[in-house]
């Protein structure tokens, strides 16, 4: 026996996954840097956090947006390559995702890093606050508390890793790390306490749900494949003489965890409550970044896997884009807040992203990027506004106090029109430009119906922001209004890099376009 175990051929070596370092480099950067800004939590010294903090996240960021720059202008193959054993696809919709979500994640946190218009800073890391407390002499210290730069970190690197996800368990892993630090970000509103708190659980709570439907989905996926990959999906739905009942049941569940990332209705019940309870810096970072990360993976996985079988999942799609527009355009009407109004009018802009990606063509994915970049500038620079109108209590977000703002400040009242315009998609801003391609390209693949209900609810959306401006120049400011604060640095150019870049979007598109029109997912 024992001579015959000696003379038995040995196991093969398991093969190594072969990694492309430059293609995956601006992940890994910002998941490092990640890493790195916890030690530095740890380790560094009270007084020097901050500064660290922000820089070692800027510096990321920009390092990660270099080694993109490079390597699209450079070695990227114009097919895509796929990596990490085809778990991370890296095509041209990955880098366009990718340079959208790390330009954005400068605004953002510019924005969380401004100790100007809050002294101190936006958010607060203590969980109960009691006067005359340890904690209450913190809350009112000008030291920012820090924690919340890894957590950005790593909710980005999870943005990244999640629109670049090739199979369904990468793209679930993924969603938790982007997920999880959201969760506790919201819960950090140094004012407003119990109402910040309140959102935080109430996006947990519901985060989980979704993330069982995502999972039990990817479950009844693989019953079905055999597999988790996107492509192994694809190839199944296309030549499998298996009952379709996984199939669709698996995807059923799947774009309903997909859905409430993009805050799609009917799925949107966190968003006004999470919109309205979070501090706005972390707002801003949720509503751009996480927007774009969402319908990044919507597109891959109706594209790449789905494609295939798009005529039995269009028509459900359709009624659900239908009903967020509805939601977000009538209930919009109704807001006597300003953040839960911009919730709502995300509810709606997710029903018209959904059309373009409904629209399972070059120019429905080219439009959709386009009309994702478009938002994230517009709605990141709108919440830097809205943190600048404050009184005693802080942030004076009920529509009554913005009345007659811009005999007060006129410069800030009139770029906040200017945004309010973009989000209502008048010509000469990127609002306008985003929403003609996404409608033409759906009426190129035979959306009449659906356009033309897009329209009506646009014209109805359009209405609660007109309903500001007018609020702003045509009322009289009460005696005891609000005051405008003067933006801090972080805050003021972050408004005016999202200005800059709706205006310019809205005037000279044709680069972007053609970015986003690059090429298509890597099958």
């Amino acid at each position: 026996m024992l001579d015959i175990l000696l003379t038995q051929a040995p196991e093969p070596p398991i093969a190594t996954p072969s990694v492309d370092y430059p293609a995956v480099l601006p992940m890994l950067i910002v998941f490092g840097a990640a890493c790195v800004s916890v030690l530095v939590e740890a380790f560094a010294s009270k007084r020097s956090r901050f500064g660290l903090q922000v820089g070692l996240s800027l510096l990321a960021i920009i390092a990660a947006g270099v080694s993109l720059i490079l390597y699209a202008t450079g070695s990227a193959p114009a097919g895509g390559v796929k990596t990490f054993s085809g778990a991370i696809s890296i095509d041209k919709p990955a880098l366009f995702l990718w340079g959208t979500l790390l330009a954005l994640a400068v605004g953002a946190v510019l924005l969380i890093s401004d100790r100007v218009v809050e002294p101190g800073g936006a958010l607060v890391a203590q969980a109960g606050i009691r006067p005359g407390t340890v904690q209450d002499r913190a809350q009112t210290a000008t030291v920012m508390q820090t924690e919340v730069f890894p957590l950005t970190l790593f909710a980005l690197g999870g943005m990244m890793a999640f629109c670049a996800a090739n199979d369904l368990l990468t793209m679930f892993i993924a969603l938790e790390v982007l997920s999880l630090p959201l969760y506790l970000m919201c819960g950090l509103a140094r004012r407003r306490r119990l109402l910040s708190q309140e959102a935080a659980v109430k996006y947990f709570l519901l985060g989980a749900f979704s993330s069982a439907f995502f999972l039990y989905g990817l479950a009844l996926l693989y019953g079905y494949a055999n597999s988790v990959k996107l492509a192994d999906i694809a190839a199944a739905a296309a030549g499998s003489d298996r009952s379709d009942t996984l199939l669709f049941a698996g995807l059923g569940l799947l774009v309903v965890g997909l859905l409430f990332k993009g805050s799609v209705g009917p799925f949107h019940t966190w968003t006004p409550d999470v919109y309205q309870g979070a501090p706005t810096p972390v707002t801003a970072f949720m509503a751009a970044c996480t927007k774009v990360a969402a319908f990044g993976g919507i597109l891959r996985v109706l594209s790449v896997a789905f494609g295939s079988t798009s005529w039995e999942w269009r028509g459900v799609l359709w009624g659900v884009a239908i009903i967020s527009m509805v939601i977000g355009a009538v209930l919009g009407l109704t807001q006597t807040d300003v953040k839960r109004m911009i919730a709502y009018s995300s509810i709606a802009h997710a029903g018209f992203l959904l059309i373009g990606a409904i629209a399972i063509t070059k120019d429905g994915l080219s439009s959709t990027l386009f009309y994702l970049l478009a938002y994230g500038f517009t709605t990141l620079a709108a919440f830097g506004v809205i943190s600048l109108v404050r009184d005693s209590s802080g942030e004076a977000t009920h529509l009554s106090a913005w009345a007659g703002l811009a005999k007060r400040s006129p410069l800030v009242a009139g770029v906040f029109t200017f945004l309010l315009l973009a989000l209502a998609g008048i010509p000469l801003t990127s609002g306008f430009v985003g929403k003609f391609v996404v409608f033409s390209a759906a009426l190129s693949d035979g959306m009449a119906p659906l356009v033309v209900i897009a329209l009506v609810f646009s014209a109805v959306a359009a209405f609660f922001y007109l309903r500001v401006i007018v609020l702003m120049y045509f009322s009289e400011p009460a005696a005891d209004g609000p005051s405008v604060s003067v933006p801090g640095f972080g805050t003021g150019t972050a408004i005016f890099l999202g200005t800059a870049v709706t205006l310019v979007l809205g005037l000279v598109p044709a680069f972007a376009l053609g970015w986003a029109g690059a090429g298509g997912f890597a099958s």
